[in-house]
């Protein structure tokens, strides 16, 4: 085992496939396992080292298979073959067998991240097995829209509407062409859940309470960013173009330091930058717009994604030839350890193990990154 920097500044297109290769080796070969020896699937260990409870996926997190699923089809998109194109499939069945109850659960926000994948899955890829699951998730998430408010909740009965649930759903009504609906979505979170002062998206509010929670975490900015995105290439309207510029100049600005997105944790929050960089590099490829300042807010969101996947490689450690990340690609990543595994809350969240690097979320982030530094090099950004 041995820490590596990396010295060359800027990586070509083709260097960075070669780390997002690795980074991909690592999670398949610490993480990927069949579930319960049934054949045909595959989930993702979500510690390592794992628990006994991580092995034999009493503990799986449904949203973090989700992410999975989604790395798997960049990979696949990026340099299909046999094995890649397998493995989506696999995880998505895993998905539906580990869940009980099929495709569906109570959390809006779960259910998004999940048909984001499965689109991108059939769409991309051509797979067809997962169309089944994708149309029932399009119908929850679009019946689960409350009118009277133009969201949806964060889990079902909440009175909670989040720009954690709201985004990937606004980007998932998006991507299955129901813009009318992504639309109501993207203007309830600019109305109710932008700082009119930072620029920043909030968490969410309480409603019809009207009591707002004002954390702010990298995700939210994330998949407004990619929601702004979708819609502004999707429908044209230039408010969204207007919006993302804004979102974009306030991350920059709260953000990021030295050019490398800022912070970091484990459990849930081992995947929040890694959600943001994957929409910064959206945003970077898809932003419509030829003047100068769409032109600099393109190359800006790539610039972030370059600099954060040159800091993460840097500080990663090498465990037997594959890449371990840190959890703050500022930092040198640590070594973790069987003890502390983190654990899920009554609210339904998942702690930090007491090592984030042992985090499944905070390793699928570091594959996130490399297979988006990848997609802005390979664009000439």
């Amino acid at each position: 085992m041995t820490s590596r920097t990396g010295r060359n500044t800027e990586p070509t297109a083709a260097l960075w496939a070669e780390r997002a290769d690795l980074a991909e080796s690592a999670i398949v070969s610490r993480h990927l396992r069949s579930l319960w020896g049934i054949p045909g699937t595959s989930l993702g260990v979500v510690g390592w080292p794992p628990t006994k409870r991580d092995r034999t996926f009493t503990s799986w997190h449904y949203w973090w298979q989700a992410h999975l699923i989604d790395c798997a089809v960049d990979a696949a998109n990026r340099h299909p073959t046999p094995a890649r194109q397998r493995r989506i499939p696999a995880v998505a069945k895993g998905v539906r067998i580990r869940n009980m109850r099929g495709w569906t659960n109570n959390y809006y926000d779960d259910m998004a991240w999940l048909a984001i994948s499965l689109e991108r899955a059939e769409r991309t890829q051509g797979i067809e097995e997962v169309r089944r699951g994708l149309a029932i998730l399009d119908k929850e998430l679009y019946d689960g829209f409350d009118p009277r408010f133009g969201a949806v909740p964060w889990r079902k009965g909440s009175d909670f509407f989040n720009a954690p649930a709201n985004g990937p759903v606004g980007i998932a009504m998006a991507r299955l062409g129901r813009y009318a609906r992504a639309q109501e979505i993207s203007d309830f979170i600019d109305n109710t859940l932008r700082d009119k002062e930072s620029g920043l998206i909030f968490d969410g509010i309480h409603l019809p309470s009207g009591e707002l929670e004002t954390p702010i975490y990298s995700y939210c900015q994330g998949v407004v960013l990619g929601l702004e995105t979708e819609l502004a290439v999707h429908t044209g309207d230039t408010r969204h173009v207007e919006r993302a510029l804004r979102l974009l100049s306030a991350v920059e600005e709260s953000l990021v330091a030295g050019g490398v997105v800022a912070g970091g944790g484990g459990g849930d929050g081992g995947l929040f930058n890694g959600i943001l960089i994957r929409y910064l590099a959206l945003t970077a490829v898809m932003l419509p717009g030829e003047e100068p300042e769409h032109v600099n807010a393109r190359r800006s969101a790539a610039a972030i994604v370059r600099n954060s996947a040159k800091a993460a490689w840097e500080n990663r450690l090498d465990v037997e030839g594959e890449p371990l990340f840190g959890h703050d690609w500022r930092q040198p990543a640590q070594l973790p350890g069987i003890k502390g595994a983190g654990h899920s809350t009554p609210g339904g969240s998942v702690k930090s193990s007491r090592s984030p690097e042992r985090d499944l979320s905070v390793q699928l982030s570091g594959w996130k990154l490399m297979e988006a530094a990848h997609t802005v090099t390979a664009a000439g950004l």
